[in-house]
């Protein structure tokens, strides 16, 4: 693949982790903005190398407003310089943006971290993204999520699970595993989604429907989370989290007999784990309260 060719905005986002609505500001603030031929937009790899350098100057700190007016001031300064992103060397120390031109670095803010920015990988990448199968990318993300301590090899993993699903969308172990990191990060919207998707693909998926269940229950949405939960154990019986978090549910919703049930059977499958006591605590209280109404 040359430097030549021309990427939708669908694929810009793939291959950059971009959203639609980053792609829409950076060109409000006339940062990068696609470009037009007969009434087609596209980018081109000169673009590619621009959009990766305005993604890494935000994530060091660098607010895009702030981007704009050193690019402006650089326009100013070196007027035969049209494109700065691409033709100079762009740093950041987290606060503030400097360049280097030919050995000099020119100030238009401030700035006195070095940070380079390869196009080379970015090249690599993008020749990869079509020769990758969804076998590969699914690994790729397992090494990702290795080091579960590291969050920041998280973003890394989702794209590589989004990238893995554009090749089957149909994988259901990539939804579920996309989905548990979206539900760790707190994102529980896109987590069900994961879910709902892996469900649609596998409706006998017990962990699907407990995930589900699971993320349902944390945002409130009390009665579709029993179902799933009730789903989970009906299809896996000595799930014992299953059957935890289903007699959690049922205690909301104040269905205290299905929840001594659940306790009860979360014992025998798990009598010794860190929340038994809890749960045994659970079957004491109701069974006090049982007593105290006679």
């Amino acid at each position: 693949m040359g430097t030549t060719d021309r990427f939708s905005r669908a694929e810009v986002q793939r291959i950059l982790g971009l959203s639609p609505k980053q792609l829409d500001y950076w060109d409000r603030l006339e940062l990068v903005s696609a470009r037009s031929d007969q009434g087609n937009r596209f980018y081109d790899f000169r673009d590619l190398i621009a959009l990766r350098t305005v993604k890494q100057l935000i994530e060091q700190g660098i607010p895009a407003t702030r981007l704009r007016r050193s690019l402006a001031a650089l326009r100013e300064k070196l007027s035969q310089v049209q494109a700065p992103l691409t033709e100079l060397r762009v740093l950041s120390d987290g606060k503030d943006v400097i360049v280097e031109r030919e050995g000099a670095r020119l100030e238009p803010v401030t700035g006195q971290f070095v940070m380079n920015f390869e196009t080379r990988h970015l090249d690599e990448e993008v020749q990869v993204i079509s020769e990758r199968g969804a076998d590969e990318w699914f690994a790729l993300a397992l090494d990702y999520e290795a080091d579960r301590a590291n969050r920041k090899t998280w973003a890394e993993a989702i794209h590589a699970y989004e990238n893995a699903l554009r090749k089957d969308p149909r994988r259901t172990d990539a939804l579920i595993n996309c989905g548990t990191l979206y539900y760790e990060q707190g994102n529980f919207e896109k987590a069900a989604g994961c879910y709902r998707r892996a469900i649609e693909c596998d409706p006998q998926s017990g962990l699907a429907h407990f995930n589900l269940g699971s993320v349902l229950e944390e945002i409130g949405q009390l009665e579709e989370a029993r179902q799933h939960l009730r789903l989970a154990v009906r299809l896996d019986p000595s799930h014992p989290d299953a059957r935890y978090n289903l007699a959690l549910v049922c205690e909301k919703l104040s269905a205290f007999d299905e929840a001594r049930e659940h306790w009860q059977t979360y014992l025998q499958l798990d009598p010794a784990s860190p929340w038994s006591d809890y749960a045994r605590q659970r079957l004491a209280a109701r069974t006090a309260k049982s007593a105290g109404r006679r």
